[in-house]
């Protein structure tokens, strides 16, 4: 009784107070949508335990030196610029079964799963922690292939998976369909840190590699559950498919860059995205170093930064619904950012901790925006292979960040040294000074990312496929 109760009850809630009710379709019922979006959150989870989790394991418990630590963080983002080319062959994929997308992304789950399954053994070797003496090279390159794996399982899979996606979701929905996708990315990048945090509390070697191994567990039967049934054989399409004269990717991509705007949309993604990301290895030390914050206060930054996310895919939904353009919508988020860091710069001069959480909110909040505009904007432009035009979004946004957060780690190191030596005057040596000047540099790139986006806002030459319904969360309306 109480059951059928309680679904009654559920069936007289309002459709508008579900978040992303409105994002299921006859070609990609709820459940489906739902199950789907689990390759996203395998993702948020793998994202937080290798920036995360490890990047401090290393370092600290492991003693590897913090530039190892660096490039192999930087390792899997070398394969990024090849997110174009598996987008395209995704979308001219011959299999027996019809199938385009779900090889590319159950290929890409087993390499990441591979990755994760040696990673532990491959940095206990590189910290010195084995039982067996091998040559030094060893430890090194078994790490570097662990990462370059996962790293190309989670670019193969997502490219594929994002395609899919849009391939499943109907024109109306499917703006709304990836927005509550890259929302399990952040839920999954959460709940995988306090997971982390809390399985890791106590650390041992034995324990490290329980954890990793199994993250990798995890992410093979979530993405297994996720592809299962979700796209439908078809061999009809493979007899199409067959007689139909396939570009070679190299005329694909000319064709593709030579729309109209398409390299200044690309140009205006890698600058918003280096702009948000260059602070992204400093910003706890920031707040450990110059304002005395503890560790579990600073650990809290990576929620702060999430919720800021959460709240502009929402506010990105409610501007979408009433049809502002997508490009405006990143617009927004760029100018938010402006403030937000400039928060995070005055937070150290007046001792304000509380500022310093407001400006990460604000950055969270802008970057949201921002790759939501973005990314809109690259699933409506009028492109001839939809999984090419993701890659390449997916690439510039991809290697931009790891570019970023390198340049960003690197330029607080220079201006430290120079802020020690008394290079740049009696007026800049405080401490604070190598971390603003990160700061100040981003906002000349998010000033400089305005410019670009300026043309793009509206522009009749911009070519992209209209929307004739509202775009928001359930039709939130403001």
């Amino acid at each position: 009784m109480r059951a059928t109760t309680f679904s009654k009850f559920a069936k007289q809630i309002p459709l508008s107070w579900l978040p992303f009710a409105d994002a299921a379709s006859d070609g990609l019922p709820m459940a489906r949508l739902l199950r789907l979006s689990l390759f996203k959150f395998t993702m948020g989870a793998t994202t937080a335990l290798m920036i995360g989790t490890l990047n401090r394991v290393m370092i600290v418990e492991l003693n590897v030196s913090a530039w190892l630590v660096a490039m192999m963080l930087a390792l899997p983002l070398l394969v990024a610029p090849f997110r174009a080319v598996t987008g395209y062959r995704s979308d001219v994929h011959i299999s027996a079964f019809g199938w385009r997308r779900v090889p590319y992304m159950w290929g890409g789950t087993l390499i990441q799963f591979l990755g994760l399954a040696v990673m532990p053994f491959a940095l206990l070797v590189l910290s010195g922690g084995g039982q067996v003496a091998v040559p030094a090279w060893v430890g090194p390159g078994a790490a570097a292939i662990a990462f370059l794996m996962v790293g190309a399982g989670l670019q193969t899979s997502q490219t594929a998976g994002l395609a899919l996606a849009t391939d499943q979701a109907s024109e109306d929905t499917r703006p709304r369909v990836v927005t509550m996708l890259y929302t399990m990315l952040l839920v999954g990048a959460v709940s995988g840190s306090v997971a982390y945090s809390y399985l890791l509390s106590d650390f041992t070697p034995e324990i490290l590699v329980q954890v990793v191994q199994g993250t990798a567990l995890m992410v093979l039967v979530l993405n297994a559950v996720a592809l299962w049934k979700q796209e439908p054989r078809n061999p009809e399409r493979v007899a199409a498919m067959r007689k139909e004269v396939r570009l070679p990717f190299r005329q694909a991509w000319a064709d593709f860059i030579a729309l109209p705007q398409a390299k200044r949309f690309l140009l205006a993604t890698a600058l918003g995205t280096m702009a948000f990301h260059m602070q992204d290895i400093i910003l706890e030390p920031y707040g450990g170093e110059i304002l005395n914050l503890s560790v579990g206060a600073t650990s809290a930054l990576t929620a702060m930064l999430a919720s800021g996310g959460l709240l502009g895919f929402y506010v990105a939904g409610r501007q979408l619904a009433k049809h502002v353009d997508p490009m405006r919508v990143a617009a927004y988020g760029l100018l938010v950012a402006l403030p937000a860091f400039s928060a995070v710069i005055f937070s150290a001069p007046l001792e304000a901790g509380w500022l310093f959480r407001l400006g990460a909110l604000g950055i969270g909040l802008g970057g949201g925006l921002f790759a939501v505009g973005t990314l809109f904007t690259a699933m409506r432009i009028e492109a001839a292979y939809i999984g090419l035009a993701l890659g390449a979004w997916g690439a510039v946004q991809s290697a931009s960040a790891g570019i970023a957060m390198f340049f960003g780690g690197a330029m607080r190191d220079v201006m430290s040294v120079l802020v020690e030596n008394g290079t740049l005057g009696p007026a800049l040596t405080d401490a604070s000074v190598a971390y603003s000047m990160v700061y100040h540099f981003e906002m000349l790139l998010l000033f400089l990312a305005l410019v670009a986006v300026g043309p793009l806002v509206k522009s009749s030459r911009f070519p992209i496929t209209p929307h004739s319904q509202p775009l928001g969360l359930a039709e939130s309306r403001v």
